[in-house]
This record gives C-alpha cells, sequence and structure tokens, in this order.
C-alpha cells in the first residue's frame, strides 16, 4: 500500500491525480470502515488512516472518505469553532481549493465562493497568484494554504492577497513550515526532482518556511495571529482527529 502510494504521488501529474480520486474515495472508505479514528470534516470513522508524503512518508494521516491531512482537519475545527465562517454573510475566496472542502464551501448559501489556481482542474478562475485578475479590497475571507511554498515570488503573491482582501477581512495562509527554524530556507541550484523531494519535503517545492514567514506577512501590511489550535484540545481529540500537535495556523488581518 506504502509504495503504491508513493508511485502515484510522485510521478502522476497533480491535475490526474485529483481526477482519479474521485473515484477511489468511496472505495477506500468503504474497506477501512471503522471505529478508532474520526474525519471530523464528514463525521465518518475507520480503523485507520492512509499513509500519505512526497519524500518521508507518514502513516495514519489521509483520510481515506475526504481526503484530508491533518492541516484541513485543523482548519475546519478552526472555522468551525472559533469564526463564523459558516454563518456570516461572506465573499470568500479559495486557492487551490482542497476536494475536501470544494463542495462543502459551494453549498454554504452564507457564501459568495469564488476558487481560484493556475492548474487545477476543479478551480473556477484559472489564475496567476502574483496577477490576480479581481478588483482591489473584493474579498471578507481568503484561503490560501500550501500554495505559497510553489510561488518563487511570495513577496508579490502576498502583496496580491492583501490587495484583493477588504479592509476588515481575515485569511488564513497555512504553509509547510519548520518552526525549528529561524529563517526561510531556499536553494535554486538544486534542480534534481528526487533531491529536491529529500530537502523540501517535495520535488515542486521552492523553500522550507521558517520562523520569519509570520514576519515577512506583516511587512506586506497584514496584522498576524499565530494560532496553535491543538493546545486548546485534548490529547485524545488530537489523537482521534490525527492532528498534528503544534501545529500553527496564520491567521492574518486587514
Amino acid at each position: 500500500m506504502k509504495s503504491l502510494f508513493r508511485l502515484f504521488l510522485n510521478f502522476i501529474p497533480r491535475p490526474i491525480l485529483i481526477r482519479l480520486s474521485y473515484a477511489i474515495r468511496p472505495i477506500l472508505a468503504f474497506l477501512l470502515k471503522g471505529k478508532t479514528y474520526t474525519d471530523p470534516i464528514d463525521g465518518k470513522s475507520f480503523i485507520k488512516f492512509l499513509p500519505y508524503g512526497y519524500g518521508k512518508q507518514r502513516n495514519n494521516i489521509l483520510s481515506p472518505s475526504t481526503l484530508s491531512l491533518e492541516r484541513h482537519r485543523l482548519l475546519w475545527l478552526y472555522l468551525k469553532n472559533e469564526t463564523d465562517f459558516f454563518k456570516a454573510n461572506k465573499r470568500l475566496l479559495h486557492f487551490a481549493p482542497e476536494q475536501c472542502f470544494l463542495n462543502r464551501f459551494r453549498n454554504l448559501e452564507n457564501l459568495d465562493y469564488t476558487t481560484t489556481d493556475l492548474n487545477s482542474p476543479i478551480a473556477d478562475v484559472k489564475a496567476d497568484i502574483c496577477n490576480l485578475p479581481f478588483e482591489d479590497n473584493s474579498f471578507d475571507i481568503i484561503l490560501c494554504n500550501h500554495v505559497l511554498e510553489h510561488i518563487p515570488d511570495d513577496t508579490k503573491a502576498m502583496q496580491e492577497l492583501y490587495r484583493v482582501m477588504r479592509k476588515g477581512g481575515y485569511g488564513i495562509f497555512q504553509i509547510p513550515q519548520d518552526l525549528n527554524r529561524d529563517s526561510t530556507f531556499e536553494d535554486d541550484s538544486i534542480t534534481d526532482k528526487k533531491e529536491r523531494t529529500k530537502i523540501f519535503g517535495q520535488y515542486d517545492h521552492v523553500r522550507i518556511y521558517g520562523q520569519d514567514y509570520f514576519d515577512k506577512l506583516r511587512s506586506v501590511g497584514f496584522k498576524v495571529e499565530e494560532v496553535d489550535y491543538t493546545s486548546k484540545l485534548s490529547d485524545e481529540t488530537v489523537d482521534k482527529y490525527r492532528l498534528a500537535k503544534g501545529e500553527i495556523i496564520p491567521v492574518v488581518y486587514k
């Protein structure tokens, strides 16, 4: 099973993976049905979750039903329990929309929901994050999760995110982050895909963010809250939902 997942993740293009996963999900959810771990996004429980990872694989991480990872389940719980996301009338911009969220957000009557990405086959608007086709101050909420680590000019991308966010709006910009690093690491001289996967965790990542990520967001103009939401949850809940204890949610405001 692990070898099969590694083959899929490393050698099949992401747009094809997205399409294939729609057919595979119901089969996986049926085979792994149980009571040990629960996906809070759809409430379904399983005997175990699936492995996931491009370089070093992590076990018991990927939900069989929604294909959510730790970060998705953490974000869902934060939005549900700590914000008015599911109730207030808002205009939402969602970058690289994840399958576990797409239809659920689209069906919320309180949201005017727009998705965008340069390559995703399930996004509404095909756009470059560094040159967005939206007017200034257009969106109340922006979700841009695990996108910026793919963008060579992430400063320009952050400036565009700031530009299209309405004053008083907020966003969540999750990234893979090494909190043991003070500074973000980049090295364009590493071009071999296997080597990049080994060093950056994924072949198409261009950096490993450190603690300075939050200050970079602040330098663009955002007010930033570094939210450790798992600190509010019991160890039993963290394990039940298969969350990453100590993961920081970067919540930004304009």
